[in-house]
């Protein structure tokens, strides 16, 4: 007889133990003596009622009614779904079987799948059906449920979750629940603290929104947030709490697999707050190439990637990420002194299986330790998972039809000096990485004028104007009607020091726009640069009528009225912006200023 195994059938990772004791030779294995404590144990807790597995293998009668299928999965190691190769160290979550377990379980199908004695039969592990981590002290769900039709193919949707938090608060975790686990295989989770999600999704008549995550959803000060079946990661102490500010949104992403029924998405989320705020804060390093570019028909292409450390650092986890067509991801971190250790292998990678690796001990890294990436991929036809044949050629990009090699390394350095010197070094090696994706995108869709804009604000960030001015100008080329578009290359044109220019492209987004504060604000200081300050002047008023409450332009406009003579104006503008409690930097710069101008 031949079972199907679906992508839907999982056990659960659940917490380190011991290794149930093999089968003594004597006697055959039996249900209530043998395999319920095994099955109990490392299944049930998802393949219950209420769970995410989609039956439950909660007694006898259910296990032994899929006896055959339970065998033919882990025996393949397709169940439990753990793909890292053994040997690695210990991580939290993991419960492999052991080959005594897997040739117990052998040994009980083929004598027929006995029952036992009841009686011997282990009680079943306390599952609550609420909240596995105790009561949030926030939820958080969406408005509405998001029917996911059925169709063929799997859906990806993104949501921006308001989170009606109205000070700064301190988040330990969060608990992830589908919502329909029938059809939720996965989610994606980041923070977006703009509205940029917020109006992505608005902008959607219905809940969410099909593309790609804006870069202001970003994971929260050095955190994984992520959600896999079964999977429920524990609280971190209050000393490594991440910080959430009021006005953020709660970004998921999730990867629906439909079922061939109409069916209702809701998603509800948990989060866990600490009282005090964190004292450590853990850096994100992610390797990897986003300049893949894999031929048709390629059954081994390789990416590699490195970063030595400049500080001496703890990993306390490591993520993982490809998509279909990769094969063999591993980590490797080589020592000061040469020697090495793989921190990650998983030699059978599944796009459908990802997961967040914690190590139960932190491995500790001393500084000049080599941390290093090395995927395969599998471009040809081969590959049962390649998901289109005949193959094509693959480029790096963020849909799943395309390809990306990423490994993410949590690590916690000594001392916030460390910190902030790790953090700077990461933070330029990923976004000159980002840049390089950006490129890659735009290869294949040249006129995505938002590809442009992402691309362009790395670029300034890197100080690099002339090719942020590149990008920003082919953006608007696309939308010569957008006033947004040629405030953003007026931006750089002035960053650049391209004045005359700059002036141009703000006159257009403001004839296009007359009421666009911001670009009257910079247009008012540009002019000011040039000595013109009556222009100025006239520019800057029509900002601050517009825009009371912005502090640069009220800066400017105290300037061109002391250009202009206007000494009386000038001190009562910037009495006005110190009223706004603008940042300290600013503060200084305009006490400075008046008192300068008291003389």
């Amino acid at each position: 007889m031949t079972f199907v195994v679906t992508s839907w059938f999982l056990f659960a990772s659940s917490a380190v133990g011991a290794a149930s004791s093999p089968p003594r030779a004597e006697r055959a294995p039996v249900f209530s003596r043998d395999i319920a404590p095994v099955i109990f144990e490392a299944c049930t807790p998802c393949h219950r009622q209420g769970g995410p597995g989609p039956f439950p293998l909660s007694s006898y009668r259910e296990v032994r009614q899929r006896a055959t299928q339970v065998l033919q999965v882990t025996h393949s190691r397709f169940m439990p779904p753990w793909k890292v190769e053994p040997g690695l160290g210990r991580f939290e979550g993991q419960r492999p079987l052991t080959d005594a377990e897997l040739q117990m379980m052998k040994d009980w199908v083929a004598a027929g799948a006995p029952e036992g004695n009841p009686a011997e039969t282990p009680a079943l592990p306390a599952l609550p059906d609420g909240w596995l981590l105790g009561t949030p002290d926030l939820i958080v769900t969406l408005p509405e449920s998001f029917v996911l039709q059925a169709e063929p193919t799997d859906v990806f949707r993104i949501f921006a979750i308001p989170l009606p938090v109205k000070a700064r608060a301190f988040v330990r975790g969060i608990e992830f629940h589908p919502g329909n686990p029938r059809v939720v295989h996965h989610a994606n989770i980041r923070v977006d603290r703009t509205p940029a999600s917020r109006m992505l999704d608005a902008a959607d008549p219905l809940p969410g929104y099909d593309g790609l995550m804006p870069r202001s959803a970003e994971y929260p000060d050095g955190h994984f947030l992520g959600w896999t079946p079964g999977q429920v990661a524990p609280l971190v102490g209050p000393d490594l709490a991440w910080t959430l500010e009021p006005g953020s949104d709660l970004v998921v992403q999730l990867h629906m697999q439909p079922s061939g029924a109409v069916e209702q998405v809701k998603p509800v989320i948990g989060l866990y707050f600490s009282d005090r705020p964190p004292v450590r804060t853990p850096t994100i390093l992610r390797l990897g190439s986003q300049g893949i570019d894999i031929p048709p028909g390629e059954g081994h292409y390789v990416i590699r990637d490195a970063y030595t450390l400049p500080v001496d650092a703890d990993i306390l986890a490591i993520q993982p990420h490809a998509h279909y067509r990769a094969k063999e991801i591993v980590g490797t971190a080589t020592f000061p002194d040469g020697t090495s250790r793989r921190v990650m292998h998983i030699r059978d990678w599944d796009f459908r299986w990802q997961h967040v690796y914690r190590l139960v001990e932190p491995l500790a890294l001393p500084k000049g330790t080599r941390l290093s990436m090395e995927y395969t991929y599998d471009n040809s036809p081969a590959n049962v998972r390649n998901p289109e044949v005949p193959p094509r050629r693959v480029l790096w990009g963020q849909r799943s039809k395309d390809e990306m090699g990423d490994l993410w390394f949590q690590l916690l350095a000594r001392n916030e000096r460390d910190r902030e010197r790790l953090n700077g070094e990461v933070t330029s090696k990923m976004v000159a990485e980002d840049i390089i994706g950006y490129e890659t995108m735009l290869t294949v869709d040249p006129d995505d004028h938002e590809l442009h804009d992402d691309v362009a604000m790395l670029y300034l960030g890197m100080g690099k104007t002339a090719d942020a001015v590149r990008h920003f100008r082919a953006s608007a080329a696309v939308r010569p009607d957008s006033s947004p578009a040629h405030y953003n290359l007026g931006t750089a044109l002035a960053v650049a020091g391209n004045l005359d220019e700059a002036v141009a492209e703000y006159e257009r987004a403001i004839a296009i726009n007359p009421d666009y504060a911001v670009a009257l604000a910079n247009l008012g200081s540009v002019l000011l640069q040039q000595g013109r300050s009556r222009d100025a002047l006239r520019r800057l008023e029509q900002a601050a009528r517009l825009a009371p409450d912005n502090v640069e332009a009220l800066n400017s406009l105290s300037v061109a009225y002391a250009a202009e003579g206007d000494i009386e104006r000038a001190l009562a503008t910037i009495d006005r912006a110190l009223k706004l409690q603008p940042s300290p930097a600013m503060q200084k710069l305009l006490r400075q200023r008046r008192d300068v101008l008291s003389r």
